[in-house]
């Protein structure tokens, strides 16, 4: 606080010498008296500020103190105001933990003073600021070490898992050579586990600090101080800045797949058609519209960002809990479990770690709420926006033919079991009435299977040819002088829209022997470790997929990463201002912000890969 110096002449015209003692109960039941010992910061030895260094065998402690000598400093007649007053600026009363104690034992308290000499100038208008606080404090350095112990080895499993993600991801690029982009690709794996590592060890301190210091009977823990929190927070930091940069890399691998959907709709007869030039009419196969696979295109447009929360809800509920509920006051450096304080009585500082513990364990509880209500109820009993898809793509007679990785990707088997899907009501009605009533078959790949989404694993040979013709499809980097017509532009995408169309029909249907592909179940291993043990050198793999697990290149495969970098960014933000409501304003933003990108270049990608036009992209 900041005290006048005429009310510090007033009040303290001569000094007062104290001596501290420590009034306790002995285990007889007779009154003791213990005498706290004084640490002079100010005190000379030799020339030398002994009290000043952190050595405490160098330390000189004494049994007496003053709080102002206003007597020291005049000069020549008493009866005049001093020229100098000496204050004591600082006090602090440490109290120390003794270890594994179970009832509250404590090391005899110390109690530090500074003393600061003030110039008398003008009584009337100067000031000094002066402190007085108690501080609570325990040994940490068995907590550091535990956290070292997990963080090394966590840390070592981290390496382990991100090289076996790297094995994965270069058998799926059909390389086996290990170059300078494995070496990268490796450190933004690493980065990702890393970022959970620290992740998992930050929220599990938090959470033992919020547990262990507020539902403590006797005490038995005592938080760390904020010279000791440097290290949590800097666990944060790099939990943030490196879970940031696994959630850019996952940014880029969705908004770089190649996609094609494939029509399996036939023409229904001959219309005449005249021919340009020659004066002459002509039949010609009638045309299939376009319309089902640019609905298709835009559906899959918007389940781009779809999650499995709602990101506003999340942010508001745990705004709503921690300011409304009053979840925050669990972050204050006191005893009380209260929810709820009195604006006159007194309130602690914050604690970094509770702040964090309290916050993240809102937000881990919240969204998994969200995610069972989303899984259990919602996607049961009101939409399930990945398997619509699904179904969608077979009422429409429409394939999605996917590649997330040079020689890896997801397949969707959307070909109409009844042959077409251009058709009016009436036959759409009766269509899939008959397929409710099993009157016709399965929708499955294979004969009397109902498997229609794949992890697709192609062969050299298959991806080579796949590349020719999308070089044909996207050749608009080509020099300018075979560019001079847009019409002929046009016709070559038409063209090379059509061959890759009928050729990925084809290369379902087995037509072409030289790149075949079989149908088979993934190992149990192989579903753990997340990659596929067989290469697909002669013939191409279809592994069965329940799981829709086309959903990893978009949002909705992803929730835990986009989930941890929600949480890390709040926090940051939080740790930063110490602001709730801050925090999740920036957080609902950089949300909205990343969803329009990935929304507006995925967009841009899908219309590139798919010959869609983006203008029916809505």
């Amino acid at each position: 606080c900041k005290i006048s110096v005429s009310q510090i002449l007033l009040d303290f015209a001569n000094p007062v010498f104290y001596d501290l003692f420590l009034e306790y109960n002995g285990d007889n039941g007779q009154q003791h008296l213990w005498a706290v010992p004084v640490l002079n910061l100010n005190l000379q030895y030799n020339e030398k500020f002994v009290n000043q260094g952190s050595n405490m065998n160098n330390w000189l402690l004494t049994r007496r103190f003053f709080l102002v000598d206003a007597l020291s400093g005049k000069e020549n007649d008493l009866g005049k105001p001093p020229r100098v007053i000496r204050i004591a600026s600082k006090i602090t009363i440490s109290i120390r933990l003794v270890p594994h104690t179970r009832r509250g034992t404590i090391y005899p308290p110390l109690i530090t003073v500074a003393y600061t000499d003030v110039l008398i100038q003008n009584p009337e208008t100067q000031s000094v600021m002066v402190s007085f606080a108690v501080s609570y404090e325990m040994n940490q350095s068995e907590a550091q070490i535990q956290t070292d112990i997990a963080l090394g080895v966590l840390g070592g499993l981290a390496v382990l898992w991100s090289l076996l993600k790297t094995a994965g991801w270069k058998r799926r690029t059909g390389s086996s050579i290990i170059d300078l982009q494995t070496v990268f690709k490796f450190l933004l794996f690493y980065a990702g586990d890393l970022a959970n590592v620290f992740f998992i060890i930050t929220v599990g301190t938090g959470i033992y600090w919020l547990v262990f210091f507020k539902a403590q009977q006797f005490v038995s823990v005592l938080l760390p101080l904020p010279s000791q929190e440097e290290d949590f927070v800097t666990y944060i930091a790099c939990a943030f800045s490196l879970k940031a940069l696994q959630f850019l890399h996952l940014l880029v691998s969705q908004l770089t797949i190649d996609i094609f959907f494939i029509d399996w709709e036939r023409p229904k007869g001959k219309v005449l058609k005249a021919v340009e030039g020659e004066g002459v009419i002509k039949s010609a196969a009638a045309p299939v519209s376009i319309w089902r696979t640019y609905f298709i295109a835009n559906e899959w447009n918007e389940i781009q960002t779809v999650r499995k929360i709602n990101p506003l809800f999340q942010v508001l509920a745990v705004l709503f809990f921690l300011e409304v509920v009053g979840f925050s006051n669990l972050a204050l450096m006191d005893a009380s479990s209260s929810l709820t304080r009195s604006s006159e009585s007194y309130v602690a500082p914050w604690s970094r770690i509770l702040r964090f513990g309290v916050s993240a364990a809102l937000w881990v509880a919240i969204a998994v709420l969200q995610i069972i209500f989303f899984a259990v109820f919602y996607e049961r009993f009101v939409e399930d926006k990945i398997r619509q898809f699904v179904d969608l793509c077979c009422v429409s007679n429409i394939s999605v033919f996917l590649l997330s990785h040079n020689c890896f990707g997801h397949y969707i088997h959307g070909r109409s079991v009844h042959g077409h899907a251009d058709t009016n009501m009436e036959e759409m009605n009766m269509n899939l009435k008959r397929e409710a009533e099993n009157l016709c078959s399965q929708r499955g790949l294979l004969p009397n299977t109902d498997g229609q989404t794949f992890q697709i694993s192609i062969s050299r040979k298959m991806r080579l040819h796949y590349d020719w013709i999308h070089e044909t499809l996207t050749r608009k980097r080509g020099p300018a002088r075979l560019l001079d017509s847009s019409t002929n532009t046009f016709e070559q995408s038409t063209r090379a829209y059509n061959a890759m169309n009928k050729f990925l029909s084809s290369f379902i249907d087995h037509v072409h022997r030289e790149m075949d592909y079989i149908v088979k179940d993934k190992l149990l291993l192989e579903r753990i470790l997340g990659m596929e043990f067989m290469e697909p050198i002669d013939k191409s793999i279809f592994y069965n997929d329940e799981g829709h697990s086309f959903s990893d290149v978009l949002y909705y495969g992803n929730e835990t990463t986009l989930l941890i970098f929600d949480i890390l960014f709040f926090s940051i933000v939080d740790l930063a201002s110490q602001s709730y409501v801050l925090a999740a304003i920036l957080t609902y933003l950089q949300q909205e912000i990343f969803r329009f990108i990935r929304n507006t270049l995925g967009q841009k990608n899908l219309a590139s890969k798919t010959l869609v036009d983006q203008r029916f992209l809505i």
